[in-house]
């Protein structure tokens, strides 16, 4: 074997020299200099970090302010529901019959629903449909007349609700289910 050695021990290049001559040129640099861009690079930083926060409260407080925008057009639109049925609540029973109250309670109740679904919500009354377990909840099963209706919905006990394309509420149903 030889006595050379395997690596050669000067692996400088010129972009290296390059580097080492600004390396001494900060270290030779005015040590008031320093400080001052220090200083300066803190202030930069601390300003950005201040337009942030403000940013982050900023949005936070429009889009609290937009969510009660929201609930207040909605609310707006049951007002006159309640003040039909504010009024239905105080009729004098002895001068009124149950089928006008009916009737009333039926008005107001269709009222509330044109009002909700306006803003979004729609009602899933899935009779005589088939059994989707994304939207209903089967509570019983019943027998099916026919291999057709198997999976069908007969009756619902509670309606569901829909709100934007979210499931609020499922329908609460009774399924038929052929046994044939």
């Amino acid at each position: 074997m030889s006595d050379a050695e395997p690596f050669p021990t000067d692996t400088t290049t010129p972009a290296d020299d390059a580097v080492l001559d600004d390396a001494e040129a900060l270290a030779s640099a005015e040590p008031a200099d320093q400080p001052r861009e220090l200083n300066e690079q803190r202030e930069k930083y601390l300003r950005l970090a201040a337009e942030y926060d403000n940013f982050r409260k900023r949005t936070a407080r429009e889009r609290q302010e937009a969510h009660w925008r929201g609930q207040a057009d909605m609310l707006k639109g049951m007002i006159d529901a309640l003040d039909d049925l504010g009024r239905f609540a105080h009729v004098d029973p002895a001068s009124t019959d149950a089928k006008t109250v009916v009737e009333g309670v039926d008005m107001v109740e269709k009222k509330l629903h044109k009002t909700l679904s306006g803003h979004g919500m729609e009602i899933i009354n899935p009779v005589d449909h088939p059994f989707d377990p994304a939207l209903h909840e089967a509570v019983m099963t019943e027998a099916a007349a026919s291999q057709e209706e198997d999976h069908l919905v007969s009756r619902v006990f509670q309606v569901g609700y829909l709100f934007n394309g979210q499931l609020l509420r499922p329908a609460r149903v009774v399924v038929k289910q052929w046994n044939g």
